[in-house]
């Protein structure tokens, strides 16, 4: 054992030391190393965030510590994981008999998964699957097991918890899932918590939730953690020293003031300056464009210029949105009378600019995915008004409707999904210019699709590649590719960045802000992440509910904000800076179901103007957390 490893007194001992640990995994190819030679300290009641991009080997480092990569593919060829539960002698994870590690595994070291639905059972309930955690491990009986259960979701702040026991996953939202996942974590009371990105697919306000659970059951219990993420302003709010990884290797590690204050390698550096912080563009009218710093050849590179996106000419909208509302029916009686509705939009008005990018910012259920769908034609409106350039859809022929296919286009969240995996994305991207008839010469056709792949950074022999053949940032720029094929006047971009890493969402937000310029475009940009909606939009509308609550310019909203909800939003996003102290508004449950019986309409908010082009919702009674 080297020296750094040598018997320390009590109460400095680290709970757990990784040392030179080594993964690989057999490839087609041989043996590929997905992590080398990494170590770091785990102190009890201390938090120690892990950082990276996806393919950075943080994930398997995790699994790794369980020797959970023993059922994943993979393989511990090197280095050690010494784990002290107690005062008695450190147990070397690595050597230990399967017999130990399932002692060990939820007793003493626990894990929260990225994605609870694929972590939860589908056939059993919430408080079956707790119960077994409890029986298994503590030795109690199915009567305590449960009362001890409803004890652990009451702990994690979930409403009416007697209910949910018997619950099933899928009844079950995001935010709850996750908060269930960690009240199995926490049953046994773990002396190490591992968290691998536990609120990446959450909206702010529920992210904001859990990192308060979290660490108050961290205070509570004196847990340690492990916290794996790529989100720099979860880091800055919840660790207390930071490992970087990159390409499989540990390339810094320091305490987290010192890794915001003086990040001594190029890439830190680089994942830093990638990183949109929270007010950045105070008393800045317009959003910016700025310089992205990339590696090159292991050095950082400063990529592209700072540039004002003065881009929107507010003369005549291009799109028009008159009291829009989209419904659907999901209760039947047995004679097939409709009982209940979703209410997804009710009555929502807007305007979109040509050069303009207007943000649709909400948590997920407020409708702001159905309105841009609504808008693509994928989604029928109930009623309501939506006019482009003049002329008003519903009047429109089919052929004039296929036409504004071709003027509107859409980016989805996962670019996985959208596109074809049995064709090149050359064919994707010429897929639009085909359907519509733009071009009608093959060769032609392929110089256009050469062009369309260096416009987005990408190289023209690209286009004989299949989409699984790219990274998740690749991807999304063949999407912005195809949107742009048809030569759109107006593109939606739906979530669009949410799950990249931070530097390739940043190259994609300069992107996408370097080709408005350069076409002209107007952007409904659809998202939760108020951090990107601040550096990207000219005007921001915030919606809750299926209603807008708030619209205005990006610089009324984010430095005047007048909706307690609109607050709320902001004051839930985590900042990435670890000195900076902030009085949190705790946002408490969860947002509420737009299913209504029929015959139950929900209440319209009146709009008032609180200054020229600032508009606000009166508040209503039982908007969550409302001042």
């Amino acid at each position: 054992m080297s020296d750094s490893t040598a018997k320390l007194s009590p109460q400095n001992e680290p709970l757990l030391s990784v040392r030179s640990l080594s993964v690989e995994f057999g490839t087609g190819q041989g043996p590929f190393k997905a992590v080398k030679d990494v170590s770091f300290d785990v102190r009890p009641g201390k938090t120690l965030a892990v950082v990276g991009e996806s393919g950075s080997g943080k994930s398997v480092t995790s699994l790794a510590i369980m020797r959970l990569t023993d059922y994943t593919g993979g393989r511990i060829v090197g280095g050690e994981v010494l784990f002290r539960p107690d005062e008695a002698a450190a147990v070397d994870l690595v050597q230990a008999p399967d017999s130990k590690l399932r002692q060990i595994r939820g007793n003493d070291i626990a894990m929260i998964f990225q994605e609870p639905m694929t972590s939860l059972n589908p056939v059993f309930t919430i408080g079956n699957q707790i119960a077994e955690t409890l029986i298994l491990h503590e030795g109690l009986n199915m009567r305590d097991a449960r009362l001890r259960a409803r004890e652990l979701l009451q702990k994690v702040r979930l409403p009416d918890a007697d209910k949910l026991l018997d619950r099933y996953p899928h009844q079950l939202s995001g935010g709850m899932r996750q908060r269930v996942m960690i009240a199995m974590a926490l049953a046994c009371n773990p002396k190490l918590l591992i968290a691998d990105e536990p609120t990446t697919a959450l909206d702010v306000t529920i992210q904001a939730q859990i990192l308060n659970i979290i660490r108050d059951l961290q205070a509570e219990m004196g847990t340690a953690v492990i916290f794996i993420t790529h989100d720099m302003g979860v880091v800055a709010e919840m660790a207390d020293d930071v490992v970087v990884m990159w390409k499989g290797e540990k390339v810094e590690q320091a305490p987290v003031r010192e890794i915001f204050a003086a990040p001594k390698h190029p890439y830190t550096r680089a994942l830093l300056s990638a990183v949109p912080r929270l007010g950045s563009l105070t008393g800045q009218p317009l959003p910016k464009r700025t310089p992205v710093m990339v590696i090159d050849g292991g050095e950082p590179k400063q990529v592209g210029d700072t540039h004002v996106q003065d881009t929107a000419d507010y003369a005549k909208p291009i799109l028009q949105v008159e009291k829009l509302t989209t419904r659907f029916d999901v209760g039947k009686t047995f004679f097939g009378r409709v009982t209940h509705r979703v209410h997804a939009v009710e009555e929502v008005s807007f305007d979109i600019y040509p050069g303009e990018t207007l943000a649709l910012v909400g948590e997920s259920g407020s409708g702001k995915s159905t309105i841009g769908r609504t808008l693509q034609q994928l989604v029928e409106p109930t009623s309501g008004t939506v006019r482009f350039e003049g002329r008003d859809m519903a009047a429109m022929s089919q052929g004039e409707r296929r036409r504004l296919r071709q003027q509107i286009q859409y980016i989805f969240q996962d670019p996985f999904a959208s596109l074809d995996p049995r064709h090149t994305v050359g064919y994707s991207i010429a897929e639009p210019i085909v359907v519509h008839g733009l071009i009608n010469d093959r060769k032609a056709i392929e110089r256009r699709v050469h062009e369309l792949l260096e416009q987005v950074g990408l190289q023209p022999q690209h286009a004989k590649r299949y989409p699984h053949e790219f990274s998740g940032g690749q991807r999304q720029r063949v999407c912005i590719a195809r949107a742009l094929a048809s030569d759109p006047k107006l593109v939606i971009a739906d979530e669009s960045v949410s799950a990249l890493d931070v530097s390739i969402q940043a190259q994609i937000v300069n992107l996408l802000m370097e080709l408005q310029e350069r076409r002209h475009l107007s952007y409904l940009f659809i998202t939760h992440d108020m951090a990107v909606v601040e550096k990207i939009s000219h005007r921001v509308a915030v919606m809750y509910l299926g209603q807008i609550v708030e619209i205005g310019t990006r610089q009324a909203i984010f430095e005047n904000p007048r909706h307690s909800y609109t607050r709320k939003l902001l004051s839930a996003v985590p900042i990435a800076d670890p000195e900076r102290e902030r009085a949190k508004m705790r946002i408490e449950g969860e947002i509420p179901s737009p299913v209504r019986p029929v015959g139950q309409e929900p209440a319209i908010h009146r709009m008032h103007e609180v200054e020229p082009g600032h508009w606000v919702a009166i508040e209503a009674e039982g908007l969550r957390g409302a001042a």
